[in-house]
């Protein structure tokens, strides 16, 4: 595939769309209704599951099944003690980052539609310089205006209401996509490029593709868990995010480098299939596809461990897109990277034999 730019109207209307919408863990289900109507045309029919994840498949009666995945959720808070005098005390639903908390803006997901809100924090002038008190699960809280319990109640707002931030996309500097949920809404996106791309592209795959995008994987890849027993599939090419390390309080010597602008990061780590990240790494060498190595130790922490470990053994890699200011309103991706990692899939898919085994003993 030339080197076009592969991102059209049509494709960045629907990621402002997507990333604009909330789609917290364990309420995903508006958000993957407009991935699925985005990704129609491109596909032969839709799985859907009990708890939201959602599989695009081309060539639904094939025998093997090929598995490319994103992960559908965003983090947020939960409403967990409403206090006398009408404010909210908040625990996490996945990895929410208490020290960006303070002076933001929060949507309340109620019954009755959106309460907003906002993070209060004590000001400057009445804090003790000395030893001053971070921000803390047990310190922040949430003003919604409401001048006691009842009138939080009358409100709508109960404990169990889950809470988002509003922060909406936009490009800085031509070429670098913000919003919060990059993680990993951008994980879904990209797969249902690549099958825009199959699709217009008119590529005949010799095998089953399931372009799933996965619920809760923010707190502990349990969507995936879930979807790889219905799937059953004999490969899967997990994209998530990881982290850039060339900005500011990050060790690359211990967090590894990588950096936005630079291409795919290609994970090492024991879930990952061997045979099947060599693939990947000679396709982008042979396509001039830049890319970039992580080593990943004991887990991907992805959800590339729910599909290895599944079935009796998945062969799976991971294909990352590095990002800044993971778990913040603020994350940031490169355009460049975006299409690299749709071009890398696409090219490694059009690759695979149907029935390859990946074995190491043949």
């Amino acid at each position: 595939m030339a080197k076009q730019k592969l991102l059209n109207k049509k494709s960045m209307d629907f990621l402002e769309k997507y990333l604009n919408n909330a789609s917290p863990t364990g309420y995903e289900w508006e958000g993957q209704k407009i991935w699925m109507d985005y990704l129609k045309p491109y596909v032969d029919e839709f799985i859907t599951d009990t708890y939201g994840t959602a599989v695009g498949v081309i060539n639904p009666k094939a025998k093997f099944k090929v598995v490319i995945e994103g992960h559908a959720d965003e983090i947020s808070w939960y409403v967990n003690y409403i206090s006398d005098n009408g404010l909210l005390y908040v625990i996490r639903n996945g990895g929410s980052d208490h020290q960006i908390a303070p002076s933001k803006i929060v949507n309340i997901h109620t019954k009755k539609g959106i309460v907003k809100g906002v993070f209060g924090w004590p000001a400057i002038h009445t804090r003790n310089k000395s030893k001053e008190e971070p921000p803390k699960p047990d310190n922040i809280c949430i003003d919604i205006g409401a001048k006691d319990k009842k009138e939080v109640e009358k409100m709508g707002v109960h404990v169990g209401c889950v809470i988002t931030y509003p922060d909406e996309f936009h490009i800085l500097n031509k070429d670098k996509f913000v919003c919060r949920a990059l993680d990993n809404r951008m994980g879904g996106f990209m797969i249902a490029e690549v099958a825009r791309l199959l699709k217009e592209n008119k590529k005949k795959l010799p095998f089953g593709l399931y372009v799933t995008n996965s619920v809760q994987e923010e707190i502990g890849l349990r969507g995936a868990e879930m979807i790889t027993q219905t799937i059953k599939p004999n490969v899967a090419i997990v994209t998530d995010v990881t982290h850039d390390t060339t900005t500011p309080m990050i060790d690359p010597k211990k967090q590894g480098l990588a950096e936005i602008g630079a291409g795919p990061v290609v994970a090492y780590a024991p879930a990952v299939q061997q045979k099947l990240r060599d693939l990947i790494t000679d396709t982008a060498e042979e396509k001039k596809i830049p890319f970039q190595r992580a080593a990943l130790s004991r887990a991907t922490g992805t959800d590339t461990d729910a599909f290895a470990y599944s079935n009796g053994g998945v062969a799976s890699a991971l294909i990352s897109l590095p990002l800044r200011y993971m778990h913040t309103t603020v994350e940031m991706v490169h355009k460049d990277d975006v299409e690299n990692v749709i071009r890398l899939i696409y090219e490694t898919l059009l690759k695979i034999e149907d029935g390859e085994t990946f074995s190491y003993f043949k």
